[in-house]
């Protein structure tokens, strides 16, 4: 019984199948995003000499990855891909997906702390700046420029904390500061009805566009103020679309 000799194309063809998978453990042992681009180099490398010398598992294999070439790039150097189209001042639908990403992150991490902090009656008072700019409180305040995340946002209304009192105050997608001094409002159908907290609350949003979202330490109900006026009681999908409005 005869045995089949392999052709020379065929030794070529298993000596790159054998270099691909041994490129690809030692890229995925040094985990780098630059040795994952150099990975993707040597694969599209590869995938056209197999194709022009008609090495067929090479050229079966390597296919199977090139409908991923792309968007791997896109991932590894997601980064360096927003830097470069801010630098550019280019709006196109990739800035306005990553863009769309953070703000989910964000609504998250937001309406996360406030049911929290709805469900264990912790006080708290967070102001939405919008287009007019409120640097004066901010300066004010305790400066922070820190990212919304769950964690922080309870730690600063923690009645431990020496930030608690005041407010925080949220540009786009970052809280500018804390311990911040509201203006009161002084309109007698407010006075004679809510405390400092609220009154605070609807006191920025007289003097400014901003919303200011307050959690009651007495009954954990979460109120919204805008336009000088307060909503009582809002509902968390309510919640959800007043925030969405206030940071479009």
């Amino acid at each position: 019984m005869g045995f089949l000799l392999p052709s020379f194309k065929d030794i070529i063809d298993i000596i790159l199948i054998a270099f691909v998978i041994y490129q690809a453990m030692l890229i995925i042992r040094k985990s780098g995003g630059y040795q994952v681009l150099y990975g993707l180099i040597v694969l599209v490398v590869l995938y056209f000499l197999s194709t022009v010398f008609k090495l067929r598992m090479s050229s079966f294999l390597l296919s199977a990855f090139r409908n991923y070439w792309i968007l791997a790039i896109v991932i590894l150097f997601q980064p360096e891909i927003r830097a470069m189209l801010a630098q550019l001042n280019i709006s196109s639908e990739l800035s306005v997906a990553f863009r769309r990403k953070e703000k989910t992150a964000f609504y998250g991490a937001l309406i996360d702390s406030i049911s929290s902090m709805s469900f264990s009656k912790t006080g708290a008072l967070i102001v939405i700046e919008n287009k007019r700019k409120l640097s004066e409180y901010i300066q004010a305040g305790e400066p922070l420029d820190s990212l919304i995340t769950l964690r922080l946002i309870l730690t600063i209304f923690n009645t431990r904390s020496i930030l608690h009192d005041g407010a925080i105050i949220i540009r786009e997608d970052r809280i500018k500061a804390a311990k911040v001094v509201l203006p009161l409002s002084k309109k007698s159908e407010f006075v004679h009805i809510y405390g400092t907290r609220h009154l605070a609350g609807i006191g920025i949003t007289e003097v400014s566009d901003a919303v200011a979202i307050i959690v009651s330490e007495q009954t954990g109900k979460i109120s919204v103020a805008s336009g000088g006026t307060i909503q009582s009681n809002v509902a968390f999908e309510e919640l959800m679309q007043i925030i969405t409005d206030a940071t479009k």
